[in-house]
């Protein structure tokens, strides 16, 4: 039973940082392909970054240079870490899993997800 919890989230002022945190069980950790997406009120889902099986890290536009993706294949996890976060970042995040070397950025090519942690910037 493949598992994703996300862990990290919480509230951060305008500015601030966050790392967020995905564990992966039950599946293939090293061979997988990792994303982020987040989900704001009244928003679909969107892409944030992922990161292939071999560390090749792809962004969005409203997040680079801010945000950076990176994996342990020793623990099994990925980790989002966010800096100078805005309002805008305010959503809840999902790690996704996936096995097919195309389309990150298309959550429909994801084939696990977790279930999401709330991540709050206030102004």
């Amino acid at each position: 039973q493949v598992q994703l919890v996300e862990s990290g989230g919480g509230v951060v002022q305008t500015g601030g940082s966050l790392s967020l945190s995905c564990a992966a069980s039950g599946v293939s950790f090293s061979t997988s392909h990792m994303g982020w997406f987040r989900q704001a009120p009244g928003k679909n889902r969107a892409f944030v970054a992922a990161i292939s099986w071999s560390d090749r890290t792809y962004y969005a536009n409203a997040v680079e240079g801010r945000f950076t993706i990176s994996r342990d294949n020793t623990k099994n996890t990925v980790t989002l870490q966010m800096n100078s976060l805005t309002p805008e970042d305010t959503a809840v995040y999902y790690c996704a899993a996936k096995f097919v070397h195309r389309d990150y950025g298309e959550a429909a090519a994801y084939d696990y997800w977790g279930q999401g942690t709330q991540v709050t910037v206030s102004s």
